[in-house]
């Protein structure tokens, strides 16, 4: 039996602060009504300034890991800034590459481009296929599989791009703190080709609207997941998994400028908002003193955790416009950014490895106690061996029986530890071995005395106490001899035909644990199965089969809004329910709710129940 167990590697923990570039958008002239010039300008390669809004003679410079200017290219920005992180996700470490700026400053050409310019997305995945390539061609004994999702937060809905017209998916955290979405699309691919498929119809898919600002503004926060698989051929099987989040970040707007009204104007506050929790994160983790960092307080902090303060190798692309009309949001956004420099993140390997499943003997002390088992247990056990030892007549009152001994044994051999346990048991038996053929020498010698003693025809001469050691239990034996079933006899002439010692002791503990394991599930199970039966049998079999069916119409066909008016069923299980159906299709049989998560056998009676009680009494 084996199972994975999820470690990681701490050697490898090491600080890892977000890298910060700028990238200035070309200047438009018809756009500048005033014809001012430009607000901001470059000044080498890492630095730039602004004009103070304060006064129009003095700049504000600022420092950052790169600075790309209006004449970068698109092939440019992605080596400066996006290929040095990529190699990571293939050792089992994350990255994340997000772009950040007001509407109209160039985020989503950035990071999609056009057919003639490819953005930082096409180029990432295309990267990540070719280092897949040059491992395989190395043959450095791992297996790498490649995959992918795609999503958007609209409204402060997680919308699957990948499968249109699905609901807003949950934001789950499992235990070892990694973000998950259960219910969203994970395609495997095998080539950049097998992308580019499913990546440009489902960036279709991504809202988009028209504003006074751009013609084709993105009214949600898009996330491309890009995960490696890599396994390990030989032993122990080590599996590492990489994840790569690309994402392009609705713009902050100003609705005076933007003309926002109705459906739009809503849009623009919940971009709004999702960016402006965004930022209290950065300043508590900047602070470094605040108790809770307000991940939660928005979808896309929360998918963002992980990039932030968390464990991924992270780079911000901060896009900016350069005309006067911009200022004050280019402003904003170069403070964001000069914050952001500061976030440290400690990247370190995700690993599964198998390891054999080692069940716990069920006398093992735990850990910390000083004695193997309570003193309450250990004097019941004790007064049982010698009501045993009492009752039987197996042995002299003066000598241990055999069982005695091996019980003795067991328990010793017990509480030591795995790896001294062997040697414990090999000596055990060694010396119980010794202490039975000496045992049968006496014997054989006092039966050759009686036999050569003159006129001895009968055992009425033997000793007594030889013949309570030796000789086989008479018929009229006392009641309390025959319960003690598990005593050993040990008779003349035939210690050969003893058992292990090995073979007594793991038949001794194994029997004990079936006897419990046997007797007292059956009981709760022939219980449990009555109570849940008997209220079905007061029924005609024909209207609970017609209730059941209705309900497995509702399962299967039924809206949000219809789930939720089936008994126990709340928005959260409808939402779960209608995940599944889509992964899965129709329930074949009401049974398979069981399959959904949350849905344990027992919960499953208690709405069968319930659900049919309700159809019965419409």
């Amino acid at each position: 039996m084996a199972q994975r167990v999820a470690v990681s590697d701490g050697t490898n923990k090491k600080a890892a602060r977000i890298r910060v570039a700028v990238r200035l958008r070309p200047y438009m002239n018809k756009q500048d009504e005033k014809g001012e010039g430009p607000c901001v300008r470059g000044l080498d390669s890492q630095n730039l300034e602004i004009v103070n809004w304060r006064n129009a003679t003095e700049t504000v410079k600022y420092h950052f890991d790169v600075y790309h200017g209006e004449q970068t290219t698109q092939l440019q920005v992605f080596l400066a800034s996006v290929k040095p992180i990529i190699p990571h996700i293939l050792t089992g470490q994350n990255a994340s590459v997000f772009a950040y700026g007001p509407t109209g400053a160039g985020k989503t050409h950035t990071m999609l481009g056009s057919a003639q310019q490819p953005g930082v997305i096409p180029r990432a995945v295309r990267e990540v296929f070719n280092l897949v390539k040059v491992k395989e061609e190395e043959d450095d004994g791992w297996d790498y599989s490649v995959g992918m999702s795609y999503l958007e937060i609209y409204n402060e809905k997680v919308l699957d791009l990948l499968a249109p017209g699905s609901q807003d998916l949950p934001i789950r955290e499992d235990k070892d703190k990694n973000i998950l979405i259960p219910g969203l699309t994970h395609t495997v691919l095998a080539t950049f080709a097998d992308f580019d498929k499913h990546f440009h119809p489902a960036s279709l898919n991504r809202t988009t609207a028209s504003t006074k600002l751009n013609q084709r503004s993105s009214r949600s926060h898009a996330i491309l997941l890009i995960k490696v698989v890599r396994t390990q051929r030989a032993l122990p099987h080590r599996q590492q998994t990489g994840k790569l989040y690309l994402v392009d970040l609705a713009g902050s707007e100003d609705n005076r400028r933007t003309g926002n009204q109705g459906i739009r104007l809503k849009e623009s506050g919940a971009i709004n908002l999702s960016l402006f929790t965004l930022s209290k994160v950065v300043d508590s983790l900047n602070s470094g003193t605040a108790i809770r960092v307000p991940y939660r307080d928005s979808k896309l902090t929360r998918l963002l955790q992980d990039s932030l303060g968390g464990s991924a190798h992270s780079v911000m692309i901060t896009n900016i416009a350069p005309e006067y009309k911009y200022y004050f949001d280019t402003f904003s956004a170069l403070n964001f950014a000069a914050k952001s420099k500061q976030i440290v993140n400690k990247p370190f390997t995700r690993e599964t490895l198998i390891v054999p499943s080692v069940k716990r003997a069920r006398d093992e002390p735990e850990s910390g106690r000083s004695d193997a088992e309570p003193q309450k247990k250990r004097q019941k056990e004790e007064k049982k061996t010698e009501q045993a030892s009492s009752s039987s007549h197996l042995h002299s009152p003066t000598e241990p029986s055999v069982m005695d001994r091996l019980v003795a044994l067991e328990k010793l051999m017990m509480s030591c530890q795995d790896r001294d346990r062997l040697s414990m048991l090999k000596d055990g038996a060694q010396k119980e071995i010794q202490e039975l053929k000496e045992k049968q020498r006496e014997l054989e010698s006092k039966a050759k005395l009686l036999t050569q003693m003159p006129g001895s025809k009968s055992s009425a001469r033997i000793d007594p106490s030889f013949r309570n050691d030796s000789l086989p239990l008479q018929k009229k034996q006392s009641t309390a001899a025959k319960v003690t079933k598990q005593q050993a006899v040990v008779q003349p002439l035939q210690v050969v035909q003893l058992q292990p010692l090995r073979d007594v002791v793991n038949k001794h503990s194994v029997c004990i644990k079936k006897k419990k394991k046997l007797s007292e599930p059956m009981e709760a199970e022939g219980k449990e199965n009555m109570s849940q039966n008997c209220w079905e049998s007061q029924f005609n079999t024909s209207v609970v089969e017609q209730s059941r069916q209705k309900i497995l119409q509702i399962l299967n066909s039924g809206s949000i809004k219809e789930l939720k008016s089936l008994q126990q069923i709340g928005d959260k299980k409808a939402k779960l329910i209608q995940g599944w159906r889509e992964l899965n299709g129709d329930f074949k049989t009401v049974e398979e709710l069981i399959k959904v998560e949350g849905m344990t056998e027992k919960r499953f009676s208690s709405f069968m129940k319930a659900n049919v009680l309700s159809t019965m009494g419409n």
